[in-house]
């Protein structure tokens, strides 16, 4: 296996970094602190091409493959996890089923709202089912000219920002996975109404809320996917959307070491560095090699699926370990800082809080070891996905 980034991915890593060094890094605070959106910082992955970067060149994007995308990703996250959840909801999750499994009318239609910065929402969770996903209620029953939707979404990550949402919902009769579809909408469709926000405890620049359908009416053309199998095709499709959440883990993690690096050569206790000692050198030294570990899952997962999508099970352990790396790496950079760190002067402690989420958005760290465990014991596992 070559491990080496091509000379147009260290180019592409390279643009990414500087933009997230000398924009995105000084603006972080700002997102958390007033909790909105960034904008500002949408113009500019527009901009710079990050948004629908892995957009087929036919529809008007970069061509790019998912590490290309992963490799931005991570770079964006050092310095503002917000942003970087926007560039993988650009170019995965709902726009790689959108590009897999869309119509040419869809594709034509939709894509280029990406293109513009428009980040598609995947409404999946409902209030009595989260990690059961196949347990979901919401209805969409024919109707003459289409299908009519009604229930409740919640903790949708872009509520009230997205144009464009992909509607996991129950289009047949038949229990479970079976029964179940997915229906592109638009914010401004009858019968689609935005609630409630669910204010969060990190990345709180990206609004997680409440989504209602009341009658809310689409054609035929809106289906992505309809049953039997559209479940298991959006779920693959997902595969995808759980790696770049374990790149954006990454990316926090890094840039928390980073700091913690840095900060270990300068700060003098005891008329020397504090990376002087042993108990300084070992965080870091564990650091590293958990950041490095990380690293190699998720690129691993997304060179394989260069041809498709990521495979359940290497996606699947990307994100576990990721998740959960990026909560004790942000953690032990805090504590190398000290008093510093746990200040709001320095993003450590918004990163430590924007790092939490990932053991439990998208599949949390306990149903990733089900998912797991299922893969290497098929035969003694009640569990199936």
């Amino acid at each position: 296996m070559d491990f080496r980034l091509s000379p147009e991915q260290k180019a592409l890593r390279a643009r990414a970094r500087e933009l997230a060094d000398n924009v995105f890094r000084e603006r972080a605070a700002r997102w958390d602190a007033v909790e909105e959106y960034p904008w500002d910082n949408v113009k500019d992955l527009v901009q710079a091409g990050f948004m629908g970067l892995a957009v087929p060149r036919a529809y008007g994007g970069g061509g790019g493959s998912l590490l290309d995308v992963l490799l931005v990703v991570e770079e964006i996250a050092r310095a503002c996890g917000v942003t970087a959840r926007i560039v993988v909801e650009g170019n995965v999750g709902a726009v790689g089923a959108l590009i897999a499994y869309g119509s040419e009318a869809q594709k034509r239609r939709y894509l280029p709202w990406v293109l513009e910065g428009d980040k598609p929402a995947i409404a999946i969770t409902e209030p009595e089912a989260g990690s059961a996903a196949t347990d979901l209620v919401t209805r969409a029953d024919e109707a003459p000219e289409g299908y009519t939707l009604a229930g409740e979404k919640r903790w949708i990550t872009g509520a009230g920002v997205s144009r464009l949402h992909l509607v996991y919902c129950r289009m047949s009769a038949a229990a479970g996975a079976e029964g179940i579809g997915g229906i592109l909408i638009e914010r401004d469709t009858p019968g689609f109404r935005v609630g409630e926000r669910d204010r969060t405890m990190g990345l709180r620049g990206i609004p997680e809320g409440r989504l209602h359908f009341d009658g809310c009416r689409v054609s035929r053309d809106q289906v992505l996917v309809g049953p039997p199998d559209g479940f298991k095709k959006l779920m693959t499709a997902y595969n995808g959307q759980r790696l770049g959440a374990a790149t954006v883990a990454l990316g926090l993690a890094q840039g928390a070491y980073e700091q913690a690096l840095a900060y270990a050569e300068t700060r003098r206790q005891f008329g020397r560095a504090i990376g002087e000692f042993q108990g300084i050198r070992w965080k870091l030294a564990d650091m590293a090699i958990k950041i490095d570990a990380a690293r190699l899952l998720i690129h691993r997962a997304a060179v394989n699926g260069a041809s498709g999508f990521p495979d359940a099970l290497e996606a699947a352990k990307a994100k576990t370990f990721a998740a959960e790396m990026a909560q004790e790496v942000t953690s032990q950079a805090l504590q190398i800082h000290g008093a510093a760190g746990y200040g709001r002067a320095l993003p450590l402690e918004r990163m430590v809080r924007d790092a939490r989420m990932f053991a439990i958005g998208g599949g949390t760290v306990e149903m990733m070891r089900n998912l797991i465990a299922d893969r290497i014991l098929p035969a003694r596992s009640d569990f199936r996905r």
